[in-house]
């Protein structure tokens, strides 16, 4: 790992700010991480910006803490935010952190390319995300180059925790309405919705989709997505395991779009984090796009975030130095 002259002996703070929770580490430039905090959400499109601001800044304090360090000492935050675009208006959160103290630099960088440098060091490659939306990004010289879907739920968003529960609503509606093949994604999605059976009828319906029809409305489509486990519990359902075959080869499908050549490809989300199928068939499709591809696990971008920092900060950081880096922000997590 090299560092620049200028920037040794300094402190700097990575951010990885998400729609549930926020953390932050505090490192120094020579790659120690001094400490760790999390604190609530930090998206600022779903949680607001005076909420998320609050969120970063309290992750940023508790961090300060573990070190016994003071934010006033940071010459550096790099803040990798959901929601929030590397080029995008910076003003709510930096004016939350100058009003507690901060005096230094911030950097906003794409989440994405936090999850990315969580997997590798690699300066160029991919990463897909699937949770509730789903995207992919490629890394050229350590900069986001290219990104594809990500596009929200009424354009995009294929493969994604959204998509999928989506497709658990439809096949329930589609059964109950006699278009559909039967499938014990129904009877679960009436519990999951605390639709309560009934023989009468609603509107030329069977009340039951009556009653289904309007609680799914009732809600904002996103929600949908928490219906995706369902179809991951049903994997032995043959319309269940048709809609993780599906899921699956869309995300292949949104990665060889975004292919470009070699690299490593950091996997993330909680939907290909799911041991089964689904992961099964997106990596037997990109195995058919390249077999030289090599999937790389990352649970969140804390580490990439930490990554981001330093590079920010002046360091290269290579395989070895990622290696002692991820062993120094797994001991500040599990103080």
């Amino acid at each position: 790992m090299n560092t620049s002259q200028s920037d040794r002996g300094g402190l700097i703070a990575g951010i990885d700010a998400g729609g549930t929770s926020t953390r932050a580490t505090l490192l120094t430039t020579a790659a120690e991480c001094l400490g760790y905090g999390k604190s609530g959400s930090g998206n600022p499109t779903s949680a607001g910006q005076e909420l998320a601001g609050r969120s970063i800044v309290d992750a940023v304090a508790q961090a300060l803490a573990a070190g016994g360090k003071a934010i006033d000492e940071l010459d550096l935050i790099v803040a990798a935010v959901a929601g929030h675009g590397a080029s995008g208006e910076e003003g709510w959160l930096l004016q939350a952190l100058r009003d507690a103290g901060f005096s230094g630099r911030l950097v906003f960088e794409s989440d994405l390319l936090a999850l990315y440098f969580s997997g590798t060091a690699a300066p160029d490659g991919y990463a897909i995300v699937s949770g509730t939306g789903a995207s992919v990004i490629r890394s050229e010289a350590g900069r986001l180059v290219g990104t594809v879907d990500g596009l929200g739920w009424l354009l995009g968003d294929r493969g994604s925790g959204f998509w999928i529960g989506h497709r658990a609503a439809l096949a329930a509606v589609e059964e109950l309405d006699g278009r559909g093949a039967p499938t014990a994604l129904t009877p679960a999605v009436l519990e999951a919705l605390e639709i309560m059976p009934s023989e009468s009828l609603g509107y030329g319906r069977p009340a039951l989709l009556e009653a289904l029809i309007r609680q799914i409305y009732r809600g904002r489509p996103v929600e949908l997505a928490r219906l995706a486990p369902l179809v991951f519990a049903a994997s032995g359902d043959q319309v269940a395991r048709g809609i993780l075959t599906e899921a699956g080869e869309l995300l292949a499908h949104s990665f060889a779009a975004a292919y470009q050549g070699t690299g490593p490809l950091v996997v993330g989300g909680s939907v290909l984090a799911q041991p089964g199928l689904l992961i099964d068939v997106f990596a037997a499709r990109v195995a058919d796009l390249d077999a030289a591809v090599e999937l790389l696990p990352a649970a969140d971008g804390v580490l990439g975030s930490a990554v981001l920092a330093l590079r920010h900060a002046g360091a290269e950081v290579d395989a070895a130095g990622h290696a002692r880096l991820a062993e120094s922000v797994a001991a500040a997590r599990a103080r």
